[in-house]
């Protein structure tokens, strides 16, 4: 595995996405620290499953304990037509 840093990574963006098209995953660093990855899609797509984005209401139903919501049905200010 290859491992570069962010500018380098910018510089070379076409080089990145060819070796991760090639099965060839790369590490990208920020001073010195590992941040991100540029992997091939089929290790992108194991981890990341097509099917399993929610909505954001799905994402909060799915609170451990749960949410009870309450809302007002009364209107927030008179209006006249």
């Amino acid at each position: 595995m290859r491992t570069m840093q962010v500018r380098e990574a910018k510089a070379s963006l076409s080089a990145l996405v060819e070796a991760a098209a090639n099965g060839e995953p790369t590490t990208i660093t920020k001073h010195g620290k590992p941040t991100a990855m540029v992997v091939p899609i089929e290790q992108g797509r194991k981890l990341y499953p097509q099917g399993s984005q929610k909505d954001f209401v799905d994402f909060l139903l799915q609170y451990p304990g749960g949410i009870e919501l309450e809302r007002n049905q009364s209107p927030s200010r008179e209006v006249e037509f």
